[in-house]
């Protein structure tokens, strides 16, 4: 009553008129001075909290300074009022409703230090409305103005310790809201990120993660998680204290991956098959991120190292992880692949169909380099959700790729590789066992029917993993041309591996029937010729009058994969394009060319790019030569041709690439629709584009080439034209240099006097040495004589000494000189 009696008072004035609410929060501001009472100032205080939001330029423009004396002064004080006047200038700072006069506000709190510093050293009290509301303002004021507060937060005395202390608060929503300013606090900000981990931030939030459950947990445990996230991320001083602190074992652990698993020891079924939720998956991904950060620093190559690729590999390849999991974990995976993926034996798990992923099957252990390829060509789990065309599915199987591409950096892995797929001199290539990279690469598109779009996909796939394989490697293009694939036209169905139950022993493995060869038939083809062949029925099957817009466009993404590949193998490998045009590749590339569509000219940029790779490359003498192939290009039209192939720019699928984007929306569909899952598709990889970005000047030159003349691209470039003239230079400087050194030495005098100037000073040097040994040996008897003198007159001295004293012991007389010399 007391209040409402103070509050009615001091909103009627003296004499009760109606007063405006200008009036009323002046007279309010008035009982804030220091001379009123506290209990006055706490009604004031009160009566101005529920004024702010109806009248909040009001009670800013009058109030605030007075707002902030009661701050330093009674806040810490008493509670009640430090309760409302927290309260009050949080409405005045907040920004959600009235932003221009949030962030006024909030300027006017911060033109000095000393707001700052009274809410920190607020923090270390324990009265829970203080603490809470002080927390709740300075996130305020962070989200506003937060490198402000950043600055006077490293000034502040009690900043780091209170900060710290609300991270150990017993009560669930102060330590909450702690977790959320913190956030804040360290983001952006070195110094800060800094001075909390060391003084114990991480041990703290990893204690609050713990007891929410870890991964488990709810809210709280993903909003510290992204606390820690950002106490590590973009600071190398933290990362390495982190490692220092025995905290990043905690981090697989909780994944429930055993931090102490020995590289032998499969991964245990508890990691390996979990029950997921959105909440979870969230959690999941931030510990993920935390670990991707830490094999990602430079230079880190920690004890943990191994068994975070291993984590993340795992989670990819041999999990029940929800996708978006997989995906970021391949992602995460450092660009300088260093693990031995073809030593890493996992074993992958498959859904049992029609059980809504509560029971799975434990398939044949694999190494994690053949789970990978397949997880690129099939999909996840073998294919079961290739059907959807889901871009999230589209997304993962394009991590894998990238990770393919990471591993195979180094050129003896490449080779290996692909050495794998040519069989020895003198042994069967139908004996040799079929690689799944190459058995989905030689598939041969089926004709007689609608395209499957999962067929394409593999295909596709298969093209941008061996693509990696030959790129810049002329020792590995050779290689490649021995490469004689078992062609089929059956898609694989099990991936190459067989199904093994949880619970249950291995079946036994069904015999495999050898292939049935004809003796009629000629030697294997080669995998340039299998590629043309199969290049020239999907441009035929393309061409066909019933083929419906979307189907055409699948044909289409399959020659596309097929021309990117060759694109690539052909450039700089003149023994592939003579390998390429022996098996009518010519004509296959200028059917499309001349039959373009007044819409879509996708298809005819690239053949004319890889026209013009033939041109360029072709070197080497056989049936068709520069001369067959230039009245062609006469034919068609040389700036016709360059203005086709400069198409491909404006082309959308083209365009959209990029190092980060590769999955694109697919037309079957409207991107806005209601169905569940988004359709996607992938045209090219950002290897590619870049290839021919790099290229492209190149061909469009060779293009323009007569056959009789040297390609442009074997002649140097204007980079490699100005290096061979330095070194030039260089030789012949040096050149220059040894003709002078040759003339001084022919100036010399001959060898035979040099000789025996050489032999003249070896005798003096000998003499020298002799007379040097002859003096030492002297001077060393000298020395031991004059040790034999003083020892002899060391022995006279002590004999006359006896015989003075028996002389005066017999009463005798001693000369003065003996006397003299007996007393020195």
């Amino acid at each position: 009553m007391e209040f409402l009696s103070q509050t009615y008072v001091a909103l009627r004035g003296p004499t009760g008129a109606p007063q405006t609410a200008t009036d009323t929060v002046g007279r309010l501001s008035d009982r804030l001075q220091p001379a009123t009472l506290l209990a006055d100032r706490r009604a004031a205080v009160l009566a101005l909290k529920g004024l702010a939001r109806d009248c909040k330029q009001d009670v800013g423009n009058l109030a605030l300074p007075g707002l902030l004396q009661v701050l330093y002064n009674d806040a810490e004080v008493d509670p009640d009022i430090g309760k409302a006047v927290l309260e009050t200038l949080n409405i005045l700072c907040d920004v959600e409703e009235q932003k221009e006069l949030g962030f006024k506000h909030t300027d006017a709190v911060l033109v000095t230090e000393q707001p700052v510093h009274a809410l920190f050293a607020l923090l270390a009290e324990s009265n829970f409305y203080t603490r809470f509301g002080s927390l709740q303002l300075l996130s305020t004021l962070l989200h506003n103005r937060r490198q402000v507060v950043q600055s006077y937060f490293l000034t502040a005395p009690t900043g780091p310790a209170s900060v710290i202390s609300a991270l150990e608060d017993k009560r669930e929503i102060v330590r909450n809201e702690a977790i959320s300013m913190d956030q804040l606090l360290v983001s952006q900000s070195a110094d800060i990120q800094k001075i909390l981990a060391f003084e114990g931030a991480f041990e703290k939030l990893f204690n609050i993660i713990r007891g929410e459950g870890g991964v488990e947990g709810g809210a709280v445990a993903q909003e510290a998680l992204l606390c820690v996230d950002g106490l590590l991320r973009f600071n190398s001083s933290n990362q390495s204290y982190f490692r220092e602190t025995g905290l990043p074992p905690v981090l697989l652990s909780l994944l429930l991956f055993p931090p102490n698993l020995a590289p032998d020891v499969s991964a245990p079924q508890e990691f390996a098959l979990q029950f997921w939720d959105d909440q979870k998956l969230m959690n999941a991904r931030s510990v993920v991120a935390i670990i991707g950060l830490l094999v990602g620093s430079k230079g880190y190559g920690g004890p943990d190292s191994p068994l975070f690729i291993r984590c993340l590999i795992e989670i990819a390849l041999a999990s029940n992880a929800p996708t978006a999991l997989k995906t970021q974990a391949l992602y995460l995976l450092p660009a300088n692949l260093n693990f031995p993926l073809s030593e890493l034996i996992i074993t992958p798990y498959m859904p049992v169909p029609e059980t809504n992923g509560e029971e799975w099957d434990r398939l044949e252990a694999a190494s994690a380099l053949d789970a990978l390829v397949e997880l690129s060509l099939h999909g996840e789990y073998n294919g079961m959700d290739s059907p959807s065309r889901s871009t999230s599915g589209l997304e993962l199987r394009i991590a894998a790729v990238g990770v393919f591409e990471n591993f195979v950096r180094k050129e003896e892995i490449k080779y290996a590789i692909i050495s794998a797929m040519v069989a020895s001199e003198g042994n069967d290539p139908s004996k040799l066992p079929p690689t799944p990279l190459l058995q989905a690469l030689s598939m041969s598109p089926e004709a007689s029917g609608p395209l499957d779009h999962v067929l394409v996909s593999s295909i596709h796939f298969a093209s941008l993993l061996f693509s990696h394989l030959l790129r810049s490697s002329p020792r590995c293009k050779t290689l490649a041309r021995s490469i004689r694939p078992q062609t089929s036209t059956q898609p694989p169905t099990d991936g190459g591996n067989f199904f093994v139950p949880a619970d249950g022993p291995a079946p036994v493995p069904a015999v495999v029937p050898e292939p049935v060869t004809d003796d009629d038939d000629d030697d294997p083809q080669t995998l340039i010729q299998v590629l043309s062949e199969n290049l020239s029925l999907a441009f035929l099957s393309r061409s066909r009058s019933d083929t419906s817009d979307l189907e055409s466009r699948e044909w289409d993404r399959l020659i596309v994969g097929y021309l990117t590949l060759l694109s690539q193998w052909m450039w700089e490998d003149p023994a592939a394009v003579r390998d390429f045009l022996n098996s009518g590749g010519l004509g296959i590339l200028v059917e499309p060319i001349n039959h373009v569509s007044e819409t879509d000219f996708l298809i005819s940029s690239l053949c004319v790019f890889l026209l013009g790779i033939l041109y360029e490359y072709n070197r080497e003498p056989g049936e068709i030569t520069r001369a067959t192939i230039s009245p062609i290009l006469n034919r068609l039209g040389v700036d016709t041709l360059l203005g086709r192939m400069a198409r491909l720019r404006e082309d959308e699928r083209f365009k959209n690439v990029s190092p980060e984007t590769l999955v694109q929306h697919y037309p079957g569909i409207a991107p806005h629709s209601q169905t569940t899952v988004q359709e996607g598709e992938v045209w090219f990889d950002w290897a590619f584009v870049d290839f021919w970005k790099s290229n492209y000047y190149t061909v469009q030159r060779g293009l323009s080439t007569d056959p009789d003349q040297l390609a442009s691209a074997s002649g140097p470039s204007a980079e490699t034209a100005m290096l061979i003239a330095s070194l030039q230079d260089t030789l012949r400087s040096q050149s220059q240099e040894i003709e002078e050194l040759r003339k001084q030495i022919q100036q010399q005098p001959t060898l035979s006097s040099n000789e025996d100037e050489i032999a003249a000073l070896r005798s003096q040097v000998e003499t020298l040495r002799a007379a040097l040994k002859a003096s030492e040996e002297k001077q060393k008897e000298t020395e031991k004589e004059q040790e034999d003198l003083l020892v002899l007159l060391d022995e006279v001295t002590a004999k006359r000494k006896r015989d003075k004293g028996k002389m005066r012991g017999a009463g005798l007389e001693v000369s003065e000189d003996e006397e003299e010399e007996e007393d020195e």
